[in-house]
């Protein structure tokens, strides 16, 4: 029993900030369109950038060297996207960070797997905005926003829950067991004691 109650204890102090993760996210996936509601703002009308003082159509070279002093000291990939949002882009990849030109105006953005903000052709931000959907999935599926640990860390924090499970109940059920045999041996009265047979002499 003593070993019991240390492994349970231990268990729940370092599993508590996942079991915590897990019902929030998990609360989310249920109720995603409530909680978006709260979440998200009332976003930017990209009609604008067509009026925008100062926008002018770039050109695919002029469009790299832009992404270049946005994620400087990166090597830059063009991907073969060549429309956002309904607009002629050019797409350069860094890594998990993508700079996206509107060739026809030179508005930009950089985004990432859990973010994208939308900027003027000055550098100006216009909007950011939170992939919130992403990072509640990550956190559910893998516990941990990165993929360095894989869904590790999910499956490790899995299996210490159950076995977290499992002790409370033998410690919930122990204690009951014990005190009902306890109680019956009660109603039972004590066991009869024999009589001390006479010594020979």
């Amino acid at each position: 029993m003593r070993l019991l109650k240390t492994v349970h204890g231990w268990l729940g102090v370092l599993v508590l900030p996942w079991v915590i993760v897990i019902g929030l996210t998990g609360l989310f996936l249920n109720h995603e369109r409530l909680v978006m509601g709260w979440l998200e703002g009332e976003g930017y009308d990209e009609a604008q950038f067509d009026n925008w003082p100062g926008a002018r159509a770039l050109t695919i070279g002029e469009a790299q060297a832009l992404a270049e002093a946005v994620v400087p000291g990166t090597d830059l990939t063009l991907n073969q996207d060549r429309t956002y949002h309904g607009r002629e882009v050019a797409t350069f990849v860094a890594g998990e960070t993508r700079v996206i030109v509107a060739l026809g105006t030179g508005h930009y953005w950089v985004k990432t797997d859990f973010s994208r903000t939308t900027h003027a052709p000055d550098g100006t931000v216009l909007e950011t905005k939170t992939y919130w959907e992403g990072i509640f999935k990550r956190l559910h599926v893998r516990g941990w926003l990165t993929s360095t640990f894989g869904t590790w860390l999910a499956d490790i924090t899995a299996a210490a829950m159950v076995v977290f499970g499992l002790t409370g109940i033998v410690l919930f059920i122990l204690p009951r067991i014990r005190r009902w045999r306890n109680r019956r041996q009660m109603q039972k009265g004590p066991a009869p004691v024999s009589a001390p047979r006479p010594s020979a002499r």
